[in-house]
């Protein structure tokens, strides 16, 4: 997202998670099937989170096939809760539950986080436009004369049964429904260099990329840059549009639990995310047309390495088959998610 309850939960499991796992719910080379190991279980609260991506005392370890429990508050630190709070209320933006010390990865190997369950951890999510944030706002970095739009935030009902959230007009009694899709708007690890990065920059570590691919059933990669990964996760949303253009999501805190595996001696240089159907290579960066080249980019390499096309092969062939979903543009870096169906690409040749 963004700058600046009741026990009854949405879950969204995935039916033979580990059976999936095990017969090739991963297919990045050199990927090692992860059997199901121990559960670590971690709370995450407003004491404890942090708000930048970086090289920190871990809050937990986890051994390749371990499976994290834990949670996520939303990105205001779950401070917004009735008509009449404010974004100055929020303590930060998108606080982290983390890190997490994967056991045997190291700066070349590859991360992966197979995503198997999210619950939305609560019965209403929230909604916002600030001053200064937003695809049709003023921003420091699109600066503009008229002046800034004003703080708003709307409410969210969510009703756990029908996995619907009900939008409700401010200045007009119109509302509508909205199905339910709980992803991890962030999700990455440490950067290189001993960087420290806002929880608001996606990058080449991941972190806030907002991408809806970040869901149940999908794998999500990342380039391990330090020692041990450091996985962070946070910024829990229950539904979104193309593009975050307001600058939220349906802002929520989730539960979630993934399970970790290393590939050791693979490296990649940006996130990827995969399931059975499509594998997706991601973009981060301004102007939005680079977070294209990079996505695309990848996605030769991915289809070069795993698939042995060769590369204006598979460059032709997305230019007839590809997919481009622009996940956000209100953050530091825009982010572009590239992808091709399986069903395009010869078997796999490693």
């Amino acid at each position: 997202m963004r700058m600046r309850s009741s026990k009854r939960h949405l879950v969204i499991t995935v039916v033979g998670v580990f059976l999936a796992w095990l017969v090739g719910g991963t297919g990045t080379a050199g990927a090692q099937a992860a059997s199901p190991g121990t559960v670590v279980k971690y709370q995450g609260s407003l004491h404890n989170v942090k708000y930048v991506y970086a090289t920190a005392e871990p809050v937990a370890r986890l051994k390749p096939g371990d499976i994290l429990d834990t949670n996520t508050l939303d990105c205001f630190g779950d401070a917004i809760k009735k008509p009449g709070d404010t974004l100055s209320m929020a303590p930060g933006d998108n606080p982290l539950t983390g890190p997490f010390f994967i056991e045997g990865a190291e700066p070349g190997d590859t991360l992966a986080v197979k995503i198997l369950e999210l619950e939305v951890n609560g019965d209403q999510g929230v909604g916002a436009l600030g001053p200064g944030f937003g695809a049709l706002n003023a921003t420091n970095y699109t600066p503009m004369l008229n002046p800034a739009l004003p703080e708003k935030i709307w409410f969210y009902p969510i009703d756990h049964a029908t996995h619907m959230a009900t939008f409700q007009a401010l200045d007009s009694k119109f509302s509508v429904k909205i199905p339910l899709h709980p992803f991890l708007g962030c999700i990455g690890v440490a950067p290189t260099g001993g960087e420290a990065r806002s929880s608001i920059v996606p990058a080449e570590f991941g972190g806030n990329m907002d991408a809806p691919e970040a869901s149940v059933g999908n794998t999500v990669y990342f380039p391990v840059n330090v020692k041990g990964g450091l996985l962070y996760l946070g910024d829990g949303h229950a539904a979104m549009g193309d593009g975050e253009v307001a600058g939220a999501a349906i802002e929520v805190p989730l539960r979630a639990r993934v399970q970790v595996d290393v590939l050791k001696g693979h490296k990649i240089h940006w996130p990827r995310f995969e399931n059975g159907q499509a594998i997706m290579a991601v973009g981060a960066y301004r102007p939005v047309d680079d977070a294209l080249r990079i996505a695309f980019t990848e996605l030769v390499a991915w289809i070069h390495e795993d698939y042995g096309l060769s590369d204006l092969d598979a460059y032709e062939l997305l230019g007839k088959v590809a997919k481009l979903h622009l996940t956000e543009m209100v953050d530091p870096n825009y982010v572009v998610v590239a992808s091709i169906e399986k069903k395009y690409l010869p078997a796999k040749t490693k």
